[in-house]
């Protein structure tokens, strides 16, 4: 027992000779450290001690500190290796989140680059993304080729064989000039009769022309309804080429006979298909809804307000194709609102109203 506790009093004591030769940094973290595994031993656990994050982030620090050769000679629940993997753990992490954080990859593309290429494809549509760097070059402007195919692919820019072609909206405004519609529509009179309204409309610049009103459609009355519309078109027949129509049985032989005399070519809707001739079903639409299922007419009646509403249509409402403008009235200069006054004026037995300028 003696020679025990002289042995271990001896051990001690070297020990401590070797504790007073080290820096007060060394002894602050290995005490930190036995204190903190202490309280890791001292929870209740029923297995061996579990270090979770916390622990093992502290114990990574602290070791840090002192030098890697007095890691052998500590008391640890672990590996001084597992400790500094922790550690190398640690910092992946940290830097991985700083990472995500910030900006990483490529700089972006200065804006001003990116307008100038587009600016470029729109001026010039023969241009690929080659030509287009090679411009940007010999201006002095610093970027990649594949820099400027980014910008025009993220810009929805085609490849250059798809945009020298026209677009489909250029495509159909250019066969507008040439494409009238017609088509006809049931009006409910007064004692459960019905009245037929044979209707043409100009795809390009939606004029309507109302050719008749009937209450019994038939053949022959279509037919000079289409001589009707030959004449009133007078000298730009010329540029007129087809007639879009319905399968109605009152269009018969000779209304597509008396179109075609002057180079009107007559093109037929599919069975059930309205969609095929929507400018017209469109107007029809916007007829009923201002005029026609507001109040009841007798013939006479229908005639000389679809006339009234035809004029109104022309001269005077507002059409979202030609951008704000009547298909007979272009849109005026800007005009100062403090020098005129906006009266009202009433069309249709007041269901239309106009507004114009007087001084």
């Amino acid at each position: 027992m003696c020679l025990r506790f002289a042995s271990l009093l001896t051990a001690r004591v070297f020990s401590w000779l070797r504790l007073s030769q080290r820096e007060d940094t060394w002894n602050t973290a290995e005490i930190l450290i036995l204190r903190h595994q202490l309280a890791v031993l001292q929870r209740r656990q029923p297995r061996r001690p579990n270090l979770n994050g916390a622990d093992r982030a502290l114990l990574a620090t602290l070791l840090s500190v002192i030098p890697k050769v007095r890691h052998d000679g500590m008391r640890l629940l672990v590996a001084p290796d597992t400790i500094l993997r922790w550690r190398r753990d640690l910092v992946r992490r940290r830097w991985a989140a700083r990472s995500r954080h910030g900006k990483t990859g490529r700089p972006a593309t200065r804006l001003s680059i990116r307008a100038l290429v587009l600016r470029r494809a729109r001026e010039n549509p023969g241009w690929g993304y080659r030509r287009i760097h090679g411009e940007l070059a010999g201006l002095g402007v610093k970027a990649a080729a594949s820099t400027a195919q980014e910008i025009l692919k993220n810009a929805g820019t085609g490849p250059v064989p798809r945009r020298t072609g026209p677009t489909w909206p250029q495509f159909l405004r250019s066969q507008a000039e040439a494409i009238l519609a017609c088509d006809f529509f049931a009006v409910d009179l007064p004692g459960g009769t019905q009245a037929s309204v044979l209707a043409v409309v100009e795809h390009a610049t939606r004029r309507i022309r109302i050719l008749g009103v009937t209450q019994h459609p038939t053949g022959e009355w279509t037919a000079q309804q289409a001589r009707n519309l030959t004449m009133d078109l007078g000298d730009q027949a010329d540029r007129v080429k087809f007639m879009v129509r319905g399968r109605g049985p009152d269009y018969t032989t000779a209304f597509g006979a008396i179109l075609a005399g002057s180079a009107i070519r007559t093109v037929l809707c599919n069975v059930r298909t309205p969609r095929m001739n929507a400018i017209a079903e469109c107007w029809i639409g916007g007829c009923r809804r201002e005029l026609l299922d507001r109040t009841l007419w007798n013939q006479a009646h229908l005639r000389r307000i679809l006339r009234e509403y035809e004029t109104c249509h022309n001269q005077h409402r507002p059409h979202r194709s030609p951008h704000g403008a009547a298909p007979l009235k272009p849109l005026p200069e800007p005009v100062n609102l403090d020098q005129y006054r906006v009266p009202k004026q009433a069309r249709a037995v007041g269901l239309i109203n106009e507004y114009r300028l007087v001084a």
